[in-house]
């Protein structure tokens, strides 16, 4: 049936939505749920119905939902023709898996490929989610998923004998050792191609950092032109088609903060296997609170890390971290930006922690790829760092991606601003990640890049009666007061 466009203007933030009008639907015997496939003349995607009485949308037209009219690149009265899709044989997969069964490596690409092409809701995905956190996947069907993630996006094909990646499994407040690492590793002639996420739950992830200094959203064949000219970039990797079933996994997830062990492995060892990595770094910060809680399960996903990136032939190294408190001052895209342009530029006000973790991973990488002798490359990482090497190639990747010198000073931080105290005198023996996060999030960030938390002392250190332990910003005030609510709920840290 053939339906005239019309513009919802409602974004979903993922799932791909049609609405139709009630008796088009009884006409068509559709319901709600059901799939049809949207066809223009050049594209093709598959939605999900909702139906609708007159009033939202008329007899002959179908109602296309913001995420629909990007990827068929429509308007409003454009001629786009539907036909209904029968419900996808991975459902059958899901339910055998919730049944504690294992799948084969078919099913689970054709599981993967259903993910990829919209033709499962998130209902249905999140079945998928669950089953795999129930019901946990033996090693040969992480690998299997895994290759299933590579095999359905594209590939980053690089000529180098080298090519080095880094990932931290997260879950520290600001921690942007990956805006240090690249630049010093691409100092010493290492190929880093750098595909970096958004937050989700943070106040900032690193290409909403790197988005401070230069644009982070290109194509594939754009992010392929800027490495083989730089040698290296950071870039968001939501907007190349890389691994792409891992975003839409990661956001049925995020609300039940459901993290299922094989789709962490395969989520993160498919999107390094796409940019054709040789070798890799996984930083893996343990902290009581957080996403990964005690060492113990370190040490089990280091193996898994390490098993896996043999079989996928990416020589992999494992570090596990302290991830109880923040790294760095800034908590923010602005304020984390400046934290990485001070320690890069050797300013005395970058902060020391950042400086040493990022100079320690680096160092391991420079290890990894021959750079330097074994035990020597933290000192090698150093010798780039503070002969300028590094923060002169960290101009060039902002300059090829876009965007213009950056001076720390003019990085203004937000309109207004709440100071937060010690009740008293004594040692910071505690600072939350999960609370501090949450507060600069209320207050703004990521999306008010000048938003977020300055830390004026860091863990250890002695605090006055009264005096700051850090300040809240904000361009919003009634913001600022929301995240005032939360400071006086719980203040996020601990003073002895």
């Amino acid at each position: 049936m053939i339906f005239r466009v019309k513009d919802m203007g409602i974004a979903t933030g993922g799932p791909l939505i049609a609405t139709i009008n009630k008796r088009d639907a009884e006409e068509l015997d559709l319901h709600y749920g059901d799939r049809v496939s949207i066809l223009t003349q050049h594209h093709t995607i598959v939605a999900i119905i909702n139906i609708a009485d007159g009033h939202a949308v008329q007899s002959g037209m179908i109602g296309l939902y913001e995420e629909v009219m990007k990827k068929l690149n429509v308007r409003s009265n454009s001629k786009v023709s539907t036909r209904l899709e029968e419900r996808p044989s991975s459902l059958a997969f899901i339910k055998k898996k919730l049944e504690g069964r294992a799948l084969s490596s078919d099913e689970l690409d054709q599981l993967v490929t259903d993910i990829v092409k919209n033709r499962l809701s998130d209902i249905e995905l999140a079945y998928f989610v669950a089953a795999c956190h129930l019901r946990s996947m033996s090693n040969y069907e992480t690998i299997s998923l895994t290759k299933a993630m590579i095999n359905t996006g594209d590939i980053l094909k690089l000529r180098r004998k080298v090519v080095a990646d880094k990932h931290c499994t997260g879950g520290v407040a600001g921690n942007r050792t990956t805006m240090m690492v690249v630049p010093i590793c691409v100092a010493a002639g290492i190929t880093m191609p750098k595909t970096s996420s958004r937050s989700i739950t943070s106040p900032a992830g690193t290409a909403d950092t790197m988005e401070v200094l230069a644009k982070v959203d290109f194509t594939l064949k754009k992010m392929k032109s800027i490495v083989e000219n730089v040698g290296g970039c950071i870039v968001w990797g939501g907007a190349i088609n890389l691994a792409p079933a891992d975003d839409r996994i990661i956001r049925v997830e995020h609300p039940l903060s459901i993290d299922s062990r094989s789709q962490l492995l395969a989520s993160i060892m498919a999107k390094k296997a796409s940019v054709s990595a040789t070798h890799l770094l996984v930083d893996i910060p343990v902290d009581p609170f957080g996403k990964i809680s005690t060492r113990a399960r370190a040490q089990s996903l280091k193996k898994d890390f390490m098993s896996i990136g043999m079989q996928l032939g990416i020589k992999t190294n494992v570090v596990i971290t302290d991830g109880s408190h923040p790294i760095g001052h800034g908590l923010g895209p602005q304020l984390e930006a400046r934290d990485v342009l001070w320690v890069l530029m050797g300013d005395e006000r970058g902060p020391e922690d950042l400086r040493k973790k990022s100079l320690k991973l680096a160092g391991i990488i420079l290890e990894m790829a021959g750079k330097a002798k074994k035990g020597k490359g933290m000192k090698k990482a150093e010798a780039l760092l503070e002969s300028g090497e590094a923060y002169r190639k960290m101009l060039e990747m902002i300059k090829a991606q876009g965007g213009k010198k950056p001076n720390p000073e003019k990085l203004h931080k937000a309109r207004f601003s709440l100071e937060v105290k010690a009740s008293y005198s004594g040692k910071l023996t505690h600072l939350n990640n999960s609370i501090l996060s949450k507060i600069a999030r209320i207050a703004g960030a990521p999306q008010d890049k000048g938003a977020g938390i300055y830390m004026h002392h860091s863990l250890g250190s002695n605090v006055g009666k009264t005096q700051p332990v850090y300040t809240v910003f904000s361009n919003n005030q009634r913001r600022l007061g929301y995240a005032e609510d939360i400071v006086k709920a719980a203040k996020g840290f601990r003073v002895r």
